[in-house]
């Protein structure tokens, strides 16, 4: 009997992922299969539910909605901060900081605009808002016993 990918699952699988104009974010289909276990948080939700109920050797190619995703973006995650505590870096747009949050600790953060006075930091996930395809090949599933 063939083995289906369910909630325990640790499986071997490819996967790409590339936004809707085809720019390719990632992909192992050249590399390496990645190892994964259902639940373990190296995929996101939204991701893992595609896996679902998929046999070794199916693939299939679906899009993610931002809200099974990264979500979507949120105003609230840009914050404008006085350039003075940007002393000595040479800011441009674009550019990824690690910003110190108090007790949350470091936060990564895209400088988004700038000017004299005020930078403009970016903190939501840079793929948040994106439909996202995400094309993927079960290689190998292993079940614990009593979860086929």
């Amino acid at each position: 009997m063939s083995q289906i990918v369910n909630q325990w699952s640790t499986l071997t699988i490819r996967f790409s992922l590339a936004l809707e104009d085809g720019q390719l974010i990632d992909s192992c289909f050249d590399g390496d299969p990645a190892r994964l276990t259902m639940g373990d948080g190296s995929l996101l939700p939204g991701f893992e539910r595609q896996l679902l109920g998929m046999s070794e050797g199916d693939r299939k190619q679906v899009t993610i909605t931002p809200e099974n995703g990264f979500g979507q973006r949120n105003r609230l995650n840009v914050q404008n901060m006085s350039r003075d505590q940007f002393d000595g870096i040479e800011l441009e747009k674009g550019l990824v900081l690690s910003i110190q949050n108090g007790e949350l600790g470091e936060l990564p953060g895209i400088v988004s605009d700038f000017n004299d006075k005020v930078v403009e930091i970016d903190f939501n996930h840079p793929l948040a808002g994106q439909n996202l395809l995400f094309d993927v090949q079960v290689e190998t599933i292993e079940n614990p016993d009593n979860a086929n």
